[in-house]
C-alpha cells in the first residue's frame, strides 16, 4: 500500500484532498457553524493551529462548482440534509491577508490592492455576465485593472472592493455571498511595526464597514487571526459579531489535533511508540475543555522519525513576534515578573488577568498586555480560574518545545543584560585564573539573584545543567581575550567548558545540578570526573602549561565553585 504523504507546509484543502496527503478530518467544523453562525463570526488561534486550512475547507465546500468528491469519506457527508441544502449553493470570496504588509504604508495599500484584485480575476466570467448591466462591468473593471503589474484600484475602489464584488457575484448567481478573510490581524501588526498603524487602521476600518456592515448581499462572513483586535479599532459599529476565541469551549476541537487526531495518525503510519515523546513536546494547549496539540509540529515531527527513528524531537513552532513579545517582557521585567517567569520555567503555574480584545498599541503599553497577547498566540496557555469573572486565567507553559524556547529567550536575555556591565565581567573572569574561588561563588550568587532559576523536579536534570551551562558560559565569552570552549573533547569526554588564556594556562570547568540542594558534594562529583575523564590531557597536548580545575554546582539560586 502506497502511504500518503504528510501536508507539510500544505493549507490548501483541494490540494490535500487531491494529492493524497494525510487529512485529519475537521469536517463537522461546518456542520456545527452552520448550526450556529452569526453574520461575522470571527475565530482567533495561535499561528499553525490549522486556520487556514479550515477556511480552504470551507472554501470547497460552499463555492459554487465545488467537487463533492474532495469530501467523499469524511465526517460532513454523513449530514446529507446539510450538504443537500448548502454544498456547492454559494458564490464564496476567499482572501488571505498575511501577505498585507511593508516598510510603507503605500506598499502594504499596495499589497492589499493585490489581494483583492486577484480574487476579483477569479471571477472572470463576470466580464461577460447577461446579468450585470454596462455600469457593473465597469465597476468589474475598476477592480481588476492592471497597468505595469499592478492593480490600479483607487483607495476608495480598494475600500469599497469586497462589498463591489459582492454585489456583483449576487446579481450574477441570484445568490447571496460568503465572505472569508483568512489572517485578518497580519496588516495591523505589520502596520504597527513599520510606524504607520493609525493609516492602515483607518483602510482597513472602511474596507470592513463596507463588506461586514452595510452589505447587503452578505449570506455570512468568517475571519481567522490570531488577535481579537479591539472593536473600537476596526470593527466600529459592526453589529454584535461572533467572537471564538480559544478560552470557547465552542469550535474547541477543529484547531489543532486533539488526542484522538494524535492516535490515529501515529497508528496510521506506525509511530505509535512515539505517542509519549510527542505528548511531552507538542500537547498541553487548551482549548475551551479540550487539550490540544500543535498540529505542525506533529506533523513536522513524524515526518523526520520516518525518516530517523531516533530523531530528537526539534522546535517548529516558535516565530519572530512571538519571541520579540517575551524579550520585552524580559527586558521589562521587576523582581515580581522576573519570579513569575521563574514560576512558569519551572513548571509552576500564575493567575493572570486576560484581556483577550487589544489594539496593537495597547500591547506594549503596560507589561500586564504581554501575557494577555502571550495567551493569545500560544505561547502560554491557560483556563478561567473563576467563572464569576471570566477574565482571571491561570497561565502555565504547555510542553516542553515552548519550556525549550523560553529557556533559550531567557538565557539571550541573560547575556546582553549582563554585556552592558564590562567591569564586573572582567572582575568575574579574572577570578578564575586566579584561583579565587570566593569570588566566583559571591560573583555567581549575585547573577543567579538578577536572572532567573530552574529548580522545578519535572525539568530533568540535563536541562537544568544546561540552563546554568549556557548561562556560565554566556558570562565567560565575554572575555574576548580567551578562547572558550564548551563541551569539547579534552580528554576522553567533554568537559563542559574549557578554556585556553593567552598566557597558555588552561582552565576546565565541570557543572552539576545538585538535585537535593547538597552543593559540595556536587562540587566533588564534578572534580572526581574531571579526573576520572582526563579532561586536563587535552589541554596540555594543545600547549597549556598550567592547568586549573573547577567544579561548579548549582540549586535553585544557590551555587558552589571548588577548585582542585
Amino acid at each position: 500500500m502506497v502511504r500518503k504523504k504528510l501536508p507539510i507546509g500544505i493549507d490548501g484543502f483541494e490540494k490535500i484532498r487531491t494529492n493524497d496527503f494525510y487529512y485529519a478530518d475537521k469536517t463537522l467544523f461546518i456542520k456545527e457553524l452552520l448550526q450556529n453562525w452569526g453574520e461575522v463570526n470571527l475565530f482567533t488561534r495561535p499561528r499553525r493551529f490549522g486556520k487556514s486550512l479550515n477556511m480552504s475547507m470551507l472554501k470547497c465546500y460552499f463555492e459554487i462548482g465545488t467537487d463533492p468528491a474532495l469530501f467523499e469519506g469524511l465526517k460532513i457527508m454523513r449530514e446529507k440534509g446539510l450538504c443537500e441544502k448548502y454544498m456547492g449553493k454559494f458564490p464564496v470570496i476567499s482572501i488571505s491577508l498575511k501577505s498585507v504588509g511593508g516598510l510603507q504604508y503605500d506598499s502594504a495599500a499596495a499589497a492589499l490592492r493585490t489581494v483583492i484584485g486577484n480574487e476579483a480575476c477569479r471571477f472572470d466570467f463576470l466580464h461577460e455576465s447577461e446579468r450585470l448591466g454596462r455600469s457593473d462591468k465597469e465597476l468589474y473593471l475598476g477592480l481588476t485593472a492592471v497597468k505595469g503589474g499592478k492593480f490600479l484600484m483607487t483607495d476608495d475602489v480598494l475600500t469599497d472592493s469586497l462589498k463591489t464584488l459582492s454585489r456583483l457575484l449576487e446579481k450574477h448567481y441570484g445568490q447571496k455571498v460568503i465572505l472569508l478573510i483568512d489572517e485578518y490581524d497580519v496588516p495591523l501588526d505589520k502596520a504597527f511595526q513599520g510606524g504607520y498603524y493609525d493609516e492602515m487602521v483607518s483602510l482597513i476600518r472602511s474596507l470592513f464597514d463596507n463588506a461586514l456592515k452595510t452589505n447587503d448581499s452578505l449570506y455570512f462572513a468568517v475571519l481567522t487571526g490570531c488577535l481579537r483586535i479591539s472593536r473600537e479599532s476596526i470593527f466600529t459599529g459592526l453589529n454584535n459579531p461572533k467572537v471564538h476565541t480559544i478560552s470557547d469551549v465552542r469550535y474547541d476541537e477543529y484547531f489543532g489535533f486533539t488526542d484522538e487526531d494524535v492516535d490515529e495518525i501515529l497508528k496510521f503510519y506506525g509511530l505509535s511508540a512515539c505517542k509519549e515523546v510527542i505528548r511531552d513536546w507538542y500537547d498541553g494547549y487548551r482549548f475551551g475543555d479540550t487539550d490540544v496539540y500543535c498540529p505542525w509540529d506533529v506533523i513536522n515531527y513524524c515526518d523526520e522519525l520516518l525518516a530517523d527513528p531516533s530523531a530528537p524531537p526539534q522546535n517548529y513552532w516558535a516565530n519572530t513576534s512571538g519571541n520579540d513579545l517575551i524579550r520585552r517582557l524580559l527586558k521589562k521585567a521587576n523582581l515580581t515578573t522576573k519570579n513569575e517567569v521563574e514560576e512558569l520555567l519551572n513548571g509552576g503555574r500564575i493567575i493572570k488577568r486576560i484581556r483577550q480584545e487589544l489594539t496593537c498599541r495597547e500591547i506594549g503599553e503596560r507589561i500586564e498586555n504581554v501575557w494577555s497577547v502571550l495567551y493569545s498566540i500560544g505561547y502560554l496557555t491557560g483556563m478561567h480560574v473563576e467563572r464569576e469573572d471570566a477574565d482571571i486565567f491561570r497561565l502555565w507553559i504547555p510542553n516542553g518545545e515552548i519550556r525549550k524556547l523560553f529557556y533559550e529567550l531567557v538565557e539571550d536575555w541573560f547575556r546582553e543584560a549582563t554585556r552592558s556591565d564590562a567591569p564586573r565581567i572582567s572582575r568575574f573572569c579574572a577570578a578564575f585564573p586566579a584561583g579565587d574561588t570566593d569570588t566566583i561563588q559571591k560573583m555567581l550568587d549575585d547573577y543567579l539573584w538578577d536572572s532567573i532559576s530552574v529548580r522545578d523536579t519535572a525539568v530533568r536534570r540535563n536541562r537544568k545543567e544546561n540552563f546554568y551551562h549556557g548561562m556560565l558560559l554566556g558570562l565567560l565569552q565575554n572575555q574576548d581575550s580567551w578562547l572558550v570552549k564548551s563541551n569539547a573533547e579534552t580528554g576522553e569526554g567533554c568537559s563542559d567548558i574549557s578554556i585556553q588564556t593567552p598566557d597558555r594556562m588552561g582552565i576546565v570547568i565541570e557543572l552539576k545540578y545538585a538535585d537535593d540542594g547538597k552543593l559540595e558534594k556536587a562540587c566533588s562529583e564534578a572534580l572526581k570526573q574531571i579526573e576520572e575523564k582526563k579532561y586536563a590531557e587535552g589541554l596540555k597536548r594543545q600547549g597549556m602549561k598550567k592547568i586549573m580545575k573547577y567544579g561548579i554546582a548549582f540549586y535553585e539560586k544557590e551555587c558552589m565553585a571548588v577548585m582542585a
